[in-house]
């Protein structure tokens, strides 16, 4: 019996859809599982509707900065349930977009949970997949190919009760939807999640504390960024506890109880709200891949260079796969394994990935800290500019930051870059093009920036590395 699909993608978020409509250009028959919403995760609970939230937070904050440019306005306030509904309407019209992508792309959508078995061809062929359908019934698939795009969850630790109940204690998804606003936050976990949703409840009014258990928090930044976003996140009003083990959640009728212990000493945080941001666990149980002897890595799927898994016809790209656990890498690996999987020559799945935080202000960075070069022992050149001299930055009033970059001072290649300040998410990707592409000093410093722009500082941090910076 011949196969049904060339390739059966099972999720839906930015790395199954786009793998998907990969395929299917290359002229695969493709379908595709999804259990929940088109868009996955990211599109319905988390990207999308966190950077509508943290939109509508940066506005209103921005009123109590009004005379700063000559202006002013009384009365200004807020409708929590209309920022929410906002959000969520964000959220709604881009999953109908992804819909709208699956029909353009002749993608089959298929609305339920999949299972993986052995397929009809044993050892030699990809596994059958068999999906509990949202209707009703089953349905038993066979594909030449089966991806697993199945990405991962909020991790819990019910052993101190930091368990998710939608009312105490929040994860993502509940700090995206809360009926009612909390006056006071602890936040557990400073990455860009806990950072996120620390710096919209606070640009409501909420009392906000974050937990984080490094020194510093955070510690997947550069250090020097690390310690200028706690100054401005503190400027802001958002209280940190670094260095700080949490021990016990203890939730009450009136709100909740975090125990931490910090240089030994025992203190406890008190809360309407806790919200876990301790990281996720890949969404590999259940699913079958211990029958078919699918290889992990605590929890995530082990793959090679192309993506591919020790299983024949079986490929695992995104967050079930491994760090790092973002959007846009999930869909470069789903694009690179539609392509493997088509007999194409692909690029390098390795690809420089940059890291971006949607706070107040915005964190962005690609490639290796000063830190980790500095540890490698390697000879590198460093440059730094701040915006408070940058033309544009000044004209528009957003001064706070620098950007960072981090020259290998044998080849001149760049090898990092670190960015704090407004809107840096968008600029980061001129250094990315710069790593992908191999650039040296030499090409950066030969590029001809917009002025007036805030990318100008990006020139003059990579002229800094080599002692010509003109501005300061």
């Amino acid at each position: 019996m011949a196969a049904e699909f060339d390739l059966v993608v099972i999720g839906s978020g930015p790395g199954g859809y786009v793998a998907a409509i990969r395929a299917s250009q290359l002229g695969q028959k493709v379908a595709i599982v999804e259990r929940e919403n088109l868009g996955g995760i990211c599109l319905n609970w988390g990207c999308i509707p966190t950077k509508a939230l943290l939109k509508s937070g940066e506005k209103f904050e921005s009123l109590s900065h009004l005379k700063e440019y000559g202006l002013s306005a009384s009365g200004a306030s807020f409708d929590f349930d209309a920022i929410i509904q906002r959000s969520r309407g964000v959220a709604a019209t881009m999953n109908k977009g992804i819909g709208f992508l699956m029909k353009k792309n002749k993608i089959e959508v298929i609305e339920g949970s999949a299972t993986l078995e052995k397929g009809p061809n044993g050892a030699s062929g990809a596994p059958k997949v068999v999906v509990a359908l949202k209707a009703g019934g089953t349905r038993a698939i066979e594909a030449k190919t089966v991806m697993l795009a199945v990405g991962a969850r909020a991790r819990s630790l019910p052993q101190i009760g930091l368990e998710a109940d939608g009312d105490r204690i929040w994860a993502y998804r509940d700090a995206l939807a809360p009926k009612k606003l909390p006056k006071t936050f602890v936040v557990i976990g400073s990455g860009a999640i806990g950072i996120e949703f620390a710096s919209f409840y606070r640009a409501l009014g909420a009392e906000v504390t974050v937990v984080e258990a490094v020194d510093r928090i955070m510690p997947m930044e550069d250090e020097e960024v690390s310690k200028a976003a706690q100054k401005s996140f503190e400027k802001r009003g958002i209280k940190f506890k670094v260095g700080a083990k949490v021990t016990k959640v203890t939730k009450s009728a009136k709100g909740v109880s975090v125990a931490v212990e910090i240089g030994g000493k025992a203190e406890t945080l008190e809360a309407e709200v806790c919200i876990s941001a301790v990281g996720i666990t890949a969404n590999t149980d259940g699913i079958g891949l211990e029958a078919l002897g699918v290889e992990l890595d605590r929890g995530h799927i082990k793959t090679d260079s192309h993506c591919q898994t020790n299983v024949k016809g079986l490929y695992a790209i995104g967050d079930c796969a491994g760090a790092p656990w973002l959007a846009h890498k999930a869909s470069h690996e789903g694009i690179h394994a539609a392509e493997h999987i088509a007999g194409y020559k692909t690029p390098n799945v390795h690809s420089p990935i940059a890291g971006c935080t949607y706070a107040q202000p915005q964190v962005a960075s690609v490639g290796v800290t000063e830190q980790a070069a500095r540890a490698e022992n390697r000879e590198v050149k460093i440059g730094r500019f701040p915006f408070r001299v940058n033309g544009k930055a000044v004209a528009a009033g957003e001064v706070d930051g620098f950007v960072k970059v981090i020259f290998d001072a044998k080849t001149g290649a760049l090898i990092g870059a670190h960015m704090i300040g407004h809107e840096v998410t968008e600029m980061i990707q001129g250094y990315v093009t710069a790593i992908t592409m191999e650039a040296t000093e030499e090409d950066i410093h030969g590029i001809v920036y917009p002025h007036p722009t805030m990318s100008e500082a990006m020139h003059e941090a990579a002229l800094d590395a080599y002692g010509r910076m003109l501005h300061l």
